[in-house]
């Protein structure tokens, strides 16, 4: 979220269209029919902290919108609304979706767009999601861009809340997608594209111990989920945001288990996962950025409750780098061009690993990875399996990687690691003494 950076000069130069846009008249409609897949076009999706001078992605979004003659919508109703932010007056300090969309809309012009947009739909202008002044904004447009925050709250501007029936916005963006547009989003603009079961919250380490519960909780460790979902933009795998950051594999993981489902798709902050032909047989995905992608795939996973504690067996750990494409119908990775298969060569054992999934427990400022460990495993000539284990105890959960294949690691030098393919993974229970 940009809310607590500095904008001197950006938002001032958007004054002007702030206003504008906060004038634009509402007029509500009847809801539009549930969403469905999307059909062409292509999404842009990255999973938090994407920075200013971020030429990669930035320009990956602009070019699909166009290039030069780009039009980018901005929305960013997962925003607090002006009205909820004591800094709504301060341009340096601000935080809210207003705000929040000069911020970004200047940003897409310094980058190279021929014109950028905030859409003003917030909690402060829900009737704006029916209006159809705002619609003929939309489709003016060439591309858009979700900002982040709380996804519910596009929930409720942008899907009439607990209906969950497209906005006259919504199905405007709909259909621009279904036409060939490029859709973007960061943190909860990337989860609001999720299908079924969308996430809402939660901490791996409770969600491995507690489990998922349908709904939105104020407790952020709670792992909850919002059965009906999101947009449905991308309804390949579900969706989690700060993936390794906040080392949520562990909630990704006990989610999917829960609901059914056979693949996660978790973004690296600062990183895009670029789909093209989202809900087709062509869906093709893309990684472009410094971190990467977590692909989890549970066709064959199964998961077991005892007295002792929940546990899963059957899961593959992948995951992707830059230039590495994903092919879902397939199943298939495929490392970049110029990537090659490392053979491992180290001595060294995989370091020991108390705290797989970053929790926020640990003020010890020595936080570990899951990837940490699988990237250790790669890289050791003389070990096949490497465990790992959470930072809490009352039980503590291992998580066991294990090479399947000879080649498990791809890069461009033998020295860097970066792309793994299929690790085995499981997750058992330590029962306290």
């Amino acid at each position: 979220m940009p809310g607590t950076r500095s904008r001197h000069g950006l938002l001032a130069a958007t004054a002007a269209m702030l206003l504008a846009a906060l004038a634009v008249p509402a007029a509500h409609a009847s809801p539009s029919p549930a969403p469905g897949p999307a059909r062409g076009g292509s999404l842009v999706l990255v999973g938090g902290g994407l920075k200013e001078d971020n030429k990669a992605v930035y320009g990956e979004i602009i070019s699909r919108a166009g290039g030069p003659a780009a039009r980018v919508g901005v929305l960013t109703a997962a925003s607090i609304p002006a009205s909820q932010d004591p800094y709504a007056d301060d341009p340096a300090r601000c935080g809210n979706s207003a705000c929040n969309g000069a911020y970004y809309a200047s940003l897409f012009k310094q980058h190279g767009a021929a014109d950028a947009q905030w859409i003003p739909v917030d909690l402060d202008h829900i009737t704006d999601a029916d209006s159809d002044a705002v619609v003929a904004q939309v489709n003016s447009m060439t591309g858009f861009f979700f900002g982040g925050g709380d996804q519910y709250r596009y929930v409720t501007t942008l899907l009439h809340g607990n209906a969950h029936t497209d906005s006259k916005v919504l199905a405007a963006i709909r259909a621009k997608l279904a036409a060939g547009a490029v859709i973007a989003g960061s943190s909860a603009g990337a989860q609001i594209m999720a299908g079924d079961d969308m996430v809402t919250g939660g901490d791996s380490y409770q969600a491995l111990r507690d489990g998922s519960s349908p709904g939105y909780f104020d407790d952020p460790t709670r792992l909850g989920y919002l059965p009906a979902g999101g947009f449905g933009f991308l309804r390949s795998g579900l969706i989690d945001t700060h993936t390794g950051a906040a080392g949520r594999e562990g909630r990704a993981l006990r989610l999917a288990a829960d609901t059914g489902h056979t693949r996660v798709y978790g973004l690296e902050e600062n990183t895009a996962l670029i789909v093209d032909n989202p809900g087709t047989p062509a869906e093709t995905a893309t990684v472009k950025g410094t971190r990467g992608l977590t692909v989890l795939d549970l066709r064959q996973a199964r998961a077991h409750t005892t007295t002792g504690g929940w546990s899963l067996t059957g899961t593959r750990y992948t995951y992707l780098t830059d230039g590495d494409r994903y092919l879902p119908r397939t199943w298939q990775a495929l490392p970049a061009p110029g990537k090659h298969p490392i053979i491992s060569a180290g001595d060294a054992p995989v370091p020991p690993n108390t705290d797989v999934f970053h929790s926020r427990a640990n003020s010890s400022g020595r936080p570990y990875s899951l990837l940490g460990t699988a990237r250790a495993l790669a890289a050791s000539r003389t070990q096949r399996t490497a465990t790992a284990s959470t930072f809490e105890s009352d039980p503590r959960y291992t998580v066991t990687l294990t090479r399947t294949q000879p080649a498990t690691a791809w890069a461009h030098s033998s020295s860097d690691p970066t792309t793994l393919t299929s690790l085995a993974l499981t997750i058992s229970t330590v029962t306290p003494n």
